[in-house]
């Protein structure tokens, strides 16, 4: 179209049935048989279940079921041990409406809850940016006068000998 300088709606449909001559004629094939093979629909035949999404789940001990991470919990008037580990249908349509199929019978149900959201995938660029993290807890600094202080290995270092704490060196030297 850009090559014919077509560039309006209106133009663009008056050469529609130009381009679909030319496109048949480049393209069609003719049918081996003029039979055609098609059959009606018959009363049983439901296109709104038929042209759906549909995936097999198991009934819990709670009657839920999960789909697309949202927990359905099936309401029901019989006895709930009757449908437990039983195997449902989960239909869902273009207009993402789910449907439950057990037996054939469309089942009621109620959304349990929504499941909260996993965590996205981060950059490594941006992982500092992205984590809320504590300050690192500043260490626990002892006071002057802590026992650790006062004590300093002698010379032969097998035990410990309290430092001077003023005074003269030579009276640790007398005892």
């Amino acid at each position: 179209m850009r090559l014919l300088k077509i560039c309006s709606r209106e133009a663009g449909n008056a050469y529609l049935p130009e381009f679909i001559q030319d496109f048949n004629q480049r393209f069609a094939d003719e049918p081996r048989s003029e039979v055609n093979a098609h059959r009606s629909l018959t009363a049983k035949d439901d296109l709104a279940r038929i042209l759906t999404w549909q995936e097999a789940r198991t009934i819990s001990k709670n009657l839920t079921v999960q789909f697309e991470k949202i927990v359905y919990q099936i309401q029901t008037e019989r006895p709930t041990y009757t449908m437990r580990n039983a195997i449902v249908t989960v239909c869902m349509d273009a207009k993402q409406n789910v449907t439950l199929i057990y037996k054939g019978k469309s089942l009621p149900y109620t959304i349990f809850h929504q499941q909260a959201k996993q965590s996205e995938v981060v950059i490594a660029k941006d992982l500092n940016k992205t984590i809320k993290t504590k300050p690192a807890p500043v260490p626990h600094k002892p006071a002057p006068d802590h026992p650790w202080r006062t004590f300093k290995l002698s010379k032969n270092k097998s035990r410990n000998v309290p430092a001077a704490r003023g005074g003269d060196i030579s009276a640790l030297d007398n005892r």
